[in-house]
């Protein structure tokens, strides 16, 4: 049994506001810590409140209080000093608002997070579009004004959507589920995992407020250390950022390893479970890396190191960020193609094709992700390197290529049923295709040479994260939709959205190909005036497209109150979330589940779970 088995208490109080006690106390309590520390250190040192020293040490503070307000003081702090762990994890929707150890709850607590991000993200994105509309500056101030913007954008949507919305959410929902465990190996570790999150996302997207910053997603040096306090907000950003993902990796390799049902060995475990099993493994091995060179960052700014900056060696920082930075690539995909060899066999109504085929290419990707960093750098570094790492990347859409034969064996000759999820899967299929396509530009290196610094990258790198993880990560929200909310979605605003989030994403994105080659540059706000036509037709199309993902979760929270119920397995699936009620109940099955057969056989009676 989990270790919060038998914790769960009456709710705080009556009515909304006993509901949300603990997330206003940890609201307070991080407010009051971030403003005490700022105010003191400030007084101190005889700063102003925005300086450096008092910022930083006003969001240790504030995160701290943050968490523990939140429930983590009685959930994980007191039981060090002897005391028995025992907090009020609440009823009805007071759940999802206070610190929780039910992988469920921690489930849903990302996916929420993840949506609210994306959103915020993306006017982000609206607005950087609306200034481009023109060659002018006509939305911000100045340059500076955009790159903030842009530098929010971009952090927001790698480290706060495409790592977290489905490891974070689907992982933590649904990968105890899949392997028959009534929670995750260590549920407070687990609980802890999403209060960094938050912390992470302010961060950020508050920057604007000290100054931003400058560098963009990417905080290249040593243009960061003539940067505003916003700088160091990115760095304490990603790092809590980091720390979420990587209390999620453990979970899932320990709840992986060692939780499974009787009959469930590593060759009988869904897709999606290999997929974030191996995804868990590169976050464990390159986030500590990532979390490193923001410590150092930080270091060179406020006490007065040398590691990246002028004096030292701007070019380390540039490998550190991408040894984490082209793993992450295959962090945010990994779970996408689980999505695909998850979402096909159930819509095809036919056997996986290649199983072991597509776990060996998810292995080898872990594998070869590894070694393909510098291929970001192609214009800055030594010679030596060029080749090597070409060759590198453009090994590794083999074991990529295995996802591919899988998915489209699957398609082979099935009784396909086009429905919401599978027609998100077909165009994360398709979008990926040419992401990759034009990815082979970019690891070549005398096109690069070229293509770099353009909108080309701009819309092979979309190409890859939203019309690959994205449009999947919507796959997944309406696959398993029923199952977490217990109803059905509206199927036509479903395929209605889907068709609009495909045009906008392919008009927009296929425009900015167009722009690179032309000679569009990216990170700018201001551009010649013979791009002016191009820019108006990508921007026009990006509105499309933002309408559409409102369509799209609009309809999932319209349909979570007032759709049909669902069923238990309205899919029918065979993987054993589907073999439990809907939503599960607490410790997931009624009685232990044994697994008799292969989850992916469709033929009469065959690959049977019993619970």
């Amino acid at each position: 049994m989990s270790e919060h088995s038998g914790m769960i208490g009456e709710a705080a109080g009556p009515g909304w506001l006993g509901h949300a006690a603990p997330m206003l106390r940890a609201a307070l309590w991080g407010a009051i810590g971030f403003l005490a520390a700022d105010w003191a250190v400030a007084a101190a040192l005889g700063s102003r409140l925005g300086a450096e020293w008092p910022v930083v040490t006003g969001f240790f503070a504030g995160s701290t209080g943050w968490v523990l307000g939140g429930g983590a003081l009685e959930a994980c702090v007191r039981p060090w000093f002897g005391p028995a762990p025992a907090w009020d994890e609440g009823i009805g929707a007071g759940r999802f608002l206070r610190f929780h150890s039910d992988h469920k709850i921690i489930g849903i607590q990302y996916l929420v997070s993840a949506t609210v991000t994306f959103l915020l993200a993306g006017l982000a994105a609206m607005l950087m579009r609306l200034e481009l509309m023109t060659p002018k500056l006509d939305v911000f101030a100045d340059a500076q004004q955009y790159n903030e913007a842009f530098g929010v954008h971009g952090s927001l949507m790698l480290f706060a959507v495409s790592v977290v919305a489905i490891v974070g959410g689907f992982g933590n929902y649904f990968v105890p589920v899949m392997v028959g465990a009534d929670d995750m190996t260590y549920p407070r570790l687990n609980g802890l995992s999403w209060w960094f999150l938050v912390p992470g996302v302010l961060a950020i997207l508050l920057s604007p407020l000290v100054g931003g910053f400058q560098t963009g997603w990417t905080g290249y040096a040593p243009l960061a250390a003539q940067d505003a306090v916003g700088q160091d907000l990115y760095y304490l950003g990603i790092f809590a950022l980091g720390l979420s993902s990587l209390f999620t990796a453990i979970n899932v390799i320990a709840t992986t390893l060692y939780m499974r049902a009787p009959g469930l060995s590593m060759g009988r475990l869904p897709m999606f479970v290999w997929a974030m099993l191996v995804t868990s493994v590169l976050n464990l091995i390159w986030v500590p890396v990532i979390g490193t060179g923001m410590i150092f960052a930080l270091a060179d700014r406020i006490l007065g190191t040398h590691f990246f900056d002028a004096q030292g060696l701007p070019l380390l920082w540039q490998d550190l960020f991408w040894l984490f930075g082209h793993p992450e690539v295959y962090i945010i995909m990994l779970p996408a193609w689980g999505l695909w060899l998850e979402i096909i066999p159930v819509f095809s109504r036919k056997r996986l094709f290649g199983y072991g085929w597509a776990v060996a290419g998810m292995l080898g990707v872990m594998f070869l992700s590894s070694y393909v960093w510098t291929h970001h750098m192609f214009t800055t570094v030594a010679d030596s390197r060029l080749v090597p790492f070409m060759t590198t990347t453009e090994l590794i859409s083999i074991p990529t290529g295995f996802m591919y034969i899988a998915a489209l064996g699957t398609l082979w000759k099935g009784r396909i049923r086009l429905r919401t999820p599978m027609l998100y899967v077909l165009m994360s299929v398709f979008n990926f295709l040419i992401g990759g396509f034009t990815g082979v530009f970019l690891s070549d290196v005398p096109a690069d040479f070229q293509l770099h610094n353009t909108y080309f990258v701009v819309a092979h790198f979309h190409y890859t994260i939203i019309g690959g993880m994205v449009f999947a990560w919507l796959a997944g929200l309406y696959y398993w939709f029923p199952k977490y909310t217990g109803r059905l979605y509206s199927e036509g605003w479903g395929k209605l959205a889907a068709w609009l989030v495909f045009l906008g994403f392919n008009c927009s994105f296929l425009g900015m190909f167009v722009a690179g080659f032309d000679g569009m540059n990216r990170r700018v706000a201001e551009y010649m005036p013979y791009l002016g036509g191009i820019n108006a037709w990508i921007s026009v199309w990006s509105f499309v497209l933002g309408l559409a993902f409102g369509i799209a979760i609009l309809n999932l929270l319209i349909s979570a109150a007032t759709g049909k119920r669902a069923g238990d397995n309205p899919w029918g699936g065979k993987t054993l979330e589907w073999q439990t009620s809907s939503p599960p109940p607490h410790g997931n099955f009624a009685r232990p589940p044994v697994v008799t057969g292969d989850f992916y056989s469709y033929g009469p009676e065959r690959g049977v779970t019993t619970p």
